[in-house]
Formats: structure tokens, sequence, C-alpha cells
């Protein structure tokens, strides 16, 4: 008995639709990472992209627990000596609340070309509306 390997052109998209209203980060986290990969599939391939699109919609009434609205801090480097931007959640979550779940779920992602296409099917809309009707999105109830 031969094993089943997926190919990308045998794979079919779908696209899934999540309202992340009082929905907590992490948890929304890896539900999305789950679906973008495939891992809900039966024909999941790690090296290939079984994984299917994701909108993701209300992001801006995502909660998080604990004190990581206060604590929380996120990190980039310029590059340049002493160049390093420290940024509070609940700072970058006033200004760019998509920004966060995407950072998110970028860490859940594979560190490479794979896991950057994927991070490139996630839809993510701080509203309730969306400009993907013509895709026949199937809502998800987490």
């Amino acid at each position: 008995m031969k094993s089943f390997v997926a190919k990308n052109k045998n794979v079919k998209k779908n696209w899934f639709c999540i309202d992340a209203k009082n929905q907590i980060l992490g948890r929304l986290s890896t539900r999305i990472a789950i679906y973008l990969t495939g891992k809900h599939k039966i024909e999941y391939t790690p090296h290939c992209d079984t994984g299917d699109f994701v909108i993701v919609l209300n992001v801006n009434k995502i909660i998080v627990t604990g004190k990581k609205k206060v604590k929380k801090f996120y990190y980039k480097h310029t590059g340049y000596v002493g160049g390093i931007k420290k940024i509070s959640f609940q700072e970058m979550f006033t200004k760019n609340p998509e920004q966060v779940l995407r950072i998110a779920v970028k860490g859940m992602l594979p560190k490479n070309v794979l896991g950057r296409f994927m991070l490139s099917k996630l839809k993510i809309y701080a509203s309730n509306t969306h400009n993907h009707q013509a895709q026949n999105p199937i809502t998800l109830h987490l």
C-alpha cells in the first residue's frame, strides 16, 4: 500500500469566515493557524500548502487574559546600533488591531517560504464587513 502525498494542484481551497468578537487572542490564533496550514484536512501534507483561506472579522473586539494589556510588548529592530523599538500591546491594539492578530498567527506558522505563503491567505478586518462575498466563505463558530 502506498502512502498518500498531496499535490498543490489537487488540493481544493475553501474560504472560512471567523467572527473574532469576544474571542481570546491566543486560542483564536491557534485555530486560525490550523486552518491556514491545513491540519484540519485528511490530506494534510507538511511540505505542501493544503491550507485554506481565512477571513477574520471584528478584530478590534478581541480580548486578552491576565495583565497582557499592560505587560505585553512587541519589539523590532531597525538594524542600526541601539535601534530597538518597543511598543506596548495596548498602544499597538489601539493603533492597528489587525497587526496584533497577524503577529500572533505568524508565530504559529512555519518559519520558511511556505509559512509566509500561508500567512498571505489570512484576511483580517477590524469591522464587520469584508469584500470576499464572491468566494462564498463558510462561517465558522469557534
